[in-house]
């Protein structure tokens, strides 16, 4: 008896660790913010109305919950997956999730990660000089609602791409480099359009990080109403358009170089986006950052400040952006990291859809502060 249970249990054993369990993380970060917004359309007759506004909201902040892992194939192979997904943890939003990254992949040692399904693009990993955190973490808001909700608007920023495939290529000792690339169709557009981008990062042993990003297609990629930029007066409905990215980042620890109390970190990046649409000006994005250590403090502790600037933004001259953080971050542990901030954002608005194209001046000033945990 004692044999057979033996044998049974030798059986059993490894085909109960044949299935990797996966790992369940998220994030939830809840911020109270107060913002002051006004809109100036001096005095002419527009979409814009005169605006001051004041007031208080609780906002989640990209807060997400996924379930990841991997399974060996052979001692160099494994299949890798991913299911994430974001949710408004205040209520808001129409939808309790919205896919993030989702994807089926093989990783290899020596070949590297194949990643396929919906896909960070390759713009999101040239990341590394943003600091700016909850509120005004807001690249990719280049546009007003369609109910003309008034906000901070800012560069063009990364996307998430339905069918994509991902490479990313294997890491090296002697290599200090990181290699990243994409290609992704486009099944939602009747010419079945593809798109298509790289990335590629160079890390220094001097404290100095440089980022290069293209992708054509992907960010710069959406739809148009004909009669509002005159494409043509005689055509009426959308018009798909495209276009290229390129963006460039670097990073310098100024504590490999000067012997600092509080260590600093600098950053830069410049962006130019070329939207294919007629009469669209290419937008031009720079942002300056500074990141400080704080030593002085029982846990890890920083400051930043981070200057945007945006022009032509959304591929409409003069369309005018400039944005100037402070903020702070307190980590009680790892997982749990106290923020808070104060911002403004001021914007000169060509209105697309005012033959006349008058400017509006939307100015946006917020402040606020949360928590945010990690599992």
């Amino acid at each position: 008896m004692k044999r057979l249970f033996l044998m049974t249990g030798m059986t059993i054993l490894p085909l109960a660790t044949v299935h990797a369990a996966p790992e369940i993380y998220g994030k939830a970060f809840l911020t109270t913010d107060y913002s002051d917004i006004g809109v100036n359309n001096n005095g002419r007759q527009n979409r814009f109305e005169r605006t001051d506004s004041d007031f208080v909201q609780i906002n989640s902040n990209f807060s997400r919950l996924g379930i990841r892992g991997s399974e060996a194939l052979t001692d160099d192979t494994e299949i890798i997956y991913r299911l994430e997904y974001g949710t408004q943890i205040d209520g808001s939003g129409d939808s309790a999730f919205k896919n993030r990254d989702t994807y089926l992949g093989v990783k290899n040692k020596n070949i590297g990660e194949l990643r396929v399904g919906r896909n960070t693009s390759v713009l999101g990993y040239a990341y590394d000089p943003m600091v700016a955190r909850a509120y005004w973490d807001n690249l990719g808001k280049t546009t007003l609602d369609s109910n003309n909700t008034v906000s901070a608007l800012n560069m063009l920023d990364y996307t998430r791409k339905n069918n994509s495939i991902v490479w990313i290529a294997p890491k090296f000792e002697t290599v200090p480099v990181d290699l990243v690339m994409q290609y992704a169709t486009n099944e939602d557009s009747d010419d079945r359009g593809a798109g298509f981008g790289a990335y590629a990062k160079y890390s220094s042993n001097k404290g100095i990080t440089t980022g290069l990003a293209f992708s054509r297609d992907i960010e710069a990629n959406g739809s148009i109403n004909a009669l509002d930029f005159a494409i043509d007066k005689n055509v009426d409905g959308q018009v798909n358009y495209g276009g290229d990215v390129i963006r460039g980042t670097m990073t310098l620890d100024i504590d490999h170089y000067i012997d600092m109390k509080a260590p600093i970190t600098l950053g830069a990046v410049y962006q130019q986006a070329d939207y294919d649409f007629e009469e669209a000006s290419i937008e031009k994005g720079l942002i300056v950052s500074a990141n400080m250590y704080l030593k002085q403090f029982a846990h890890p502790a920083s400051v930043y400040l981070q200057y945007n600037q945006t022009d032509n933004l959304n591929g409409i001259g003069n369309n005018e952006s400039k944005q100037m953080v402070l903020g702070g971050e307190y980590e009680f542990k790892d997982n749990i990291i106290a923020h808070a901030y104060i911002g403004q954002n001021s914007t000169d608005y060509t209105n697309p859809m005012d033959e006349t194209r008058e400017l509006a001046d939307i100015k946006v000033v917020a402040a606020g502060g949360g928590l945010e945990y990690l599992f």
